[in-house]
């Protein structure tokens, strides 16, 4: 008996993956199907799309749209949103931007400039910032929740305090750190940060293969994992569990 309610069990779970593939969901006694999502991490606009280096990494739920172009090593987290629609933007080789980021451009400003986004190499951009049509040269820091509005010019090696707003047209030289709302000068760069810059593109690089190679693995594989590293953790019940599984030969059983 409690073979067979466990078979049913399996089969439930079974069953619910495979409809959660499809965009279904079981509620209750009901299964209906659900619309499927429209999130699309890379998306055309117009006659624009995304161009995105092989070895640069795209979370699944960042979104990429339009004329944007990132570059070799570069990664672009969880949340985020490059939207290039009225203009381009332009991310370089090993930058990071991080979770829930956005980066956008705008047409022109009331003088009529162009305002695209253009982010250099080595660059960090903390959670939350927001960039919009200013430019970030190599190895500049942005910090979390930081605002770069309009015409705005980050030098290489500044830093943007957490939560600064860098007003339109505002230029930050190279090696400044500047924060506050309005962001203003606070102080030199340390040679301390300067190496930073650099050891933070390569650890965030090296970070975002991890997280690539373990996005491109299918549910079974995952599944698996998670079963292993109970049984790792010597859990009689996931022991059990596992007995009872037709895992592949090479996957030891519980003893």
């Amino acid at each position: 008996m409690a073979k067979a309610l466990y078979s049913v069990g399996f089969w439930i779970r079974e069953t619910g993956q495979a409809l959660d593939r499809l965009g279904c969901r079981l509620q209750g006694k009901n299964h209906f199907r659900e619309q499927l999502s429209r999130h699309r991490t890379l998306m055309n606009v117009f006659d624009k799309s995304p161009s995105v280096d092989k070895e640069a990494f795209v979370a699944p739920s960042a979104s990429i749209t339009g004329d944007v172009h990132v570059g070799r090593g570069s990664s672009i987290w969880y949340g985020c949103v490059l939207r290039g629609d009225a203009n381009s933007i332009s991310v370089g080789a090993g930058t990071n931007i991080q979770d829930n980021s956005l980066v956008h451009v705008a047409k022109s400003n009331l003088s009529g400039k162009v305002l695209p986004t253009v982010i250099g190499d080595n660059v960090t951009i903390g959670h939350s910032s927001v960039l919009h049509g200013c430019t970030v040269e190599d190895e500049a820091y942005i910090s979390a929740s930081a605002t770069v509005l309009d015409g705005a010019h980050v030098e290489k090696h500044a830093i943007v305090a957490p939560g600064a707003l860098v007003r339109q047209n505002t230029r930050i030289p190279s090696g400044e750190v500047w924060g506050g709302n309005p962001a203003r000068f606070l102080r030199k760069v340390t040679e301390e940060e300067k190496a930073f810059f650099s050891s933070s593109a390569v650890d965030y690089s090296n970070l975002a293969q991890v997280h690539a190679a373990e996005n491109a693995k299918n549910l079974d594989e995952t599944e698996l994992k998670k079963l292993l590293y109970k049984k790792n953790a010597r859990d009689a019940e996931y022991d059990s569990l596992l007995n009872e599984l037709n895992l592949p030969e090479n996957v030891p059983k519980a003893a």
